[in-house]
């Protein structure tokens, strides 16, 4: 009996630290700006407070702030270099995490009020970097084209096949050893503009690493939006199937 008594106090106490835990985490992220912050970061780069506060649209100081409290909760890590300060996010765990969260909420970007924010909206849903992997139509047009052609199977959760394997060594993409890594080797991820899933994991950052390296896509600007190139229409086509019409950005010929 007092065996039963202690597991059962110890599973409250667990239950009890995971339940403050995920209500501290989801305090940080109900606030405006700091889900703002969070969000642009998902670009995978370094921002400069300055560049981050000009985005959320507050003053340094208060983006200051809230950056204090993102680094302290870890989801934030800071660098220095002279009188600037760079931030960005902790690591692909936390930007999964970020990415799960605007996907389940539903996530959509405010109308565009001009020409140019239409075209960058549409850029941002046609193909974009999400952290390390790619995200949007082209994203999720890759995840079903190698799924139809027996690279991936979903039987069991999503996995890499055998012929999926041979498929990326041929193409010359290594995946790296992950050892004790709590990342996965692949994963679904919800895109929260197609609402259907794209890779995300070591693999899907494989694959976003390889179409930079290989000139499939370049970057637009500073945004996260990407184009697929000429040269990355044909190879896509080749290797995948994906039709051109598909790959190619919107409002283009």
């Amino acid at each position: 009996m007092v065996a039963e008594t202690s597991v059962r106090h110890d599973w409250r106490m667990d239950s009890g630290s995971a339940a403050a835990a995920v209500a501290s985490w989801a305090a940080l992220l109900a606030d405006h700006t700091r889900a703002t912050v969070c969000l642009a970061l998902l670009d995978g780069r370094a921002w400069t407070l300055g560049e981050l506060a000009r985005h959320a649209r507050v003053a340094v100081s208060t983006l200051s702030q809230h950056a204090d409290r993102l680094v302290a909760a870890g989801l934030l890590v800071q660098h220095r270099q002279g009188r600037h300060r760079y931030l960005q996010l902790a690591d692909a765990h936390t930007a999964s995490l970020i990415e799960a969260v605007a996907a389940a909420a539903g996530h959509h970007p405010a109308p565009a009020r001009s020409l140019s924010g239409v075209h960058r909206d549409r850029a941002l849903a046609h193909a974009r970097t999400c952290y390390d992997h790619l995200a949007g139509t082209v994203a999720v047009a890759i995840a079903e084209a190698m799924t139809h052609q027996g690279l991936l199977t979903w039987r069991h959760g999503l996995a890499l096949t055998t012929d999926g394997l041979t498929w990326l060594e041929d193409l010359g993409i290594a995946l790296p050893d992950t050892g004790d890594s709590r990342r996965p080797v692949l994963r679904a991820c919800l895109d929260f503009t197609v609402r259907r899933p794209h890779l995300a994991g070591t693999v899907g950052a494989a694959l976003c690493r390889h179409a930079f390296t290989a000139g499939w896509i370049t970057r637009i600007g500073t945004s996260r939006a990407v184009t697929i190139t000429t040269t990355g229409r044909q190879a896509m086509a080749r290797h995948l199937g994906i039709d051109e019409q598909t790959l190619r950005q919107p409002g283009t010929v």
